[in-house]
C-alpha cells in the first residue's frame, strides 16, 4: 500500500504536535520526553529540545509555535533569544582575548574601561566573570519612567554615576547582568572589533553555528526567529511580550541561537576546537571567595554535580523566553531546552530528560 499524502492543513497540525523525529531512543523514552512538553504542544508558544551524547543526536524535536501570528511551527532550527545563556559566549570571548595576551583576569578593569568612578576602578575581569564584583545591577538604576530600550552605553553611563558597591569585591557571590554587559564592552574595546563581529568570526563560525548571532537593531535579521509571549492572566491565551526596556543589552543576554547550534557549541567546547582544554578548565571551575567558600559559578557557567556526574549549566530568562543548557562533559553529553514563553521550568524539564536519557538507572 502506498503512503497517504497529508493535506497542507493536516501537515501543519502534525507539525504542531511535534516537529522532527526522535532518534536513538526506545519509544517508551521518547513518549516520556514528549509528555514533558505537553503544555508546549498545539497552537501555543512552543519549545525546541535536543539531547546529544558522544557527538550523536539522541533526541531532537520541537513543539508548538515559534510565532502565533502568522502561525509558524517551532522546529529544531528555530532561533530563540538565549537571554543569560549568552553569558557563556561572552565569557569565552574574554578567555580568547586572555589567550591572545590582550587582557589579564586579575588586573583592574580601569585600563580596559577608563573613566569608571574610583570604587569601580579596582574591580577585576575575574570578579566580573564570576559575579563577585559587588557592582550595582543596572536594572535597579533604570528610571521607572524609562520607555526606550537601554543600550550597553546606557548601562555604562548609569554605573559611572554610582560610586558604591553592594559589597567588598570577592567577599560574596551576587549574580550580575551589569558585569556581563561590561565584559561585552571590554571585548569590543580590547579586540578592536564590534562584539557581534567578534562572536561571528571567533566563536560561531569556528564552531559551525550557522544560525546564531548577537542581535542588534539595524543589524542582520535573526534567521528563523521565535517571538516571545506571556500567558494572559486568567485566560488560556497568550500576549506578545517579545521585548522590554532591557532587551537591547548584549553581553548579558543578546544572542539568538537554535538547539542544533547549541549542540555544536557543546561539541566545540568538548573537543577544544575554540580554546585549549587547559584554558577552558579554568572557566569550568567554581570561583572562590576571599574566605575560601566556593561560589558554584565559573566563567559563564554554573558548576555542580548531578547524579554524581560533573555538570555545567545555565538558565536564561527574559521577556517571553525561558531556556536551559546542561552539559555533562565527562559523559560527553548535553541537553538544551529553549522556549518562547514566560512561565514553565525548562531547568526542571532538562533534569527530567537527563534522568530519562543520561541516567536511566540513576547512574552514568
Amino acid at each position: 500500500m502506498r503512503g497517504v499524502t497529508k493535506t497542507p492543513v493536516l501537515a501543519f497540525f502534525s507539525l504542531l504536535m511535534g516537529c522532527a523525529v526522535a532518534t536513538g531512543l526506545p519509544p517508551t523514552r521518547t513518549s516520556a520526553i514528549d509528555a514533558l512538553f505537553r503544555d508546549y504542544t498545539g497552537p501555543v508558544p512552543g519549545a525546541s529540545v535536543i539531547v546529544i551524547r558522544d557527538g550523536r543526536v539522541l533526541y531532537e524535536r520541537a513543539y508548538g509555535l515559534a510565532n502565533l501570528s502568522p502561525a509558524t511551527p517551532a522546529t529544531p532550527g528555530t532561533d530563540y533569544r538565549l537571554a543569560s545563556l549568552t553569558k557563556e559566549f561572552t565569557a569565552l570571548s574574554i578567555m580568547l582575548l586572555a589567550r591572545d595576551g590582550k587582557l589579564r583576569y586579575d588586573e583592574p578593569i580601569d585600563y580596559l574601561l577608563p573613566g569608571l568612578p574610583p570604587r569601580l576602578k579596582p574591580l577585576t575581569v575575574r570578579q566580573l566573570l564570576t559575579h563577585t564584583s559587588g557592582i550595582w545591577d543596572y536594572e535597579d538604576l533604570i528610571p521607572d519612567t524609562q520607555t526606550t530600550q537601554v543600550s550597553d552605553a546606557d548601562v555604562l553611563a548609569l554605573i559611572e554615576k554610582k560610586d558604591t558597591l553592594y559589597f567588598q569585591p570577592g567577599t560574596k557571590f551576587q549574580y550580575s547582568n551589569t558585569a556581563y554587559v561590561l565584559l561585552g564592552l571590554i571585548v569590543e574595546r580590547t579586540s578592536g572589533m564590534p562584539f557581534p563581529k567578534f562572536l561571528a568570526e571567533r566563536v560561531f563560525r569556528p564552531a559551525g553555528m550557522t544560525s546564531s548571532l548577537l542581535f542588534e537593531p539595524g543589524g542582520p535579521p535573526v534567521p528563523v526567529r521565535a517571538f516571545g509571549y506571556t500567558p494572559d492572566s486568567g485566560a488560556p491565551t497568550f500576549k506578545p511580550t517579545d521585548q522590554s526596556v532591557t532587551s537591547a543589552t548584549r553581553g548579558d543576554g543578546g544572542i539568538y541561537s537554535t538547539v542544533q547550534d547549541l549542540a555544536k557549541w557543546s561539541d566545540a567546547l568538548l573537543t577544544g576546537r575554540l580554546l585549549e582544554q587547559s584554558r577552558l578548565a579554568e572557566g569550568f571551575t567554581s570561583g572562590v571567595l576571599t574566605d575560601g567558600t566556593k561560589t558554584g559559578y565559573g566563567f559563564g557557567w554554573y558548576v555542580d554535580t548531578f547524579r554524581g556526574a560533573r555538570r555545567l549549566w545555565h538558565h536564561g530568562e527574559t521577556s517571553g523566553f525561558r531556556n536551559t543548557i546542561v552539559r555533562f562533559p565527562d559523559l560527553h553529553a548535553a541537553i538544551v531546552v529553549l522556549s518562547n514563553r514566560n512561565g514553565g521550568d525548562t531547568g526542571k524539564i532538562a533534569d527530567q530528560i537527563a534522568d530519562l536519557v543520561i541516567f536511566p538507572k540513576g547512574a552514568p
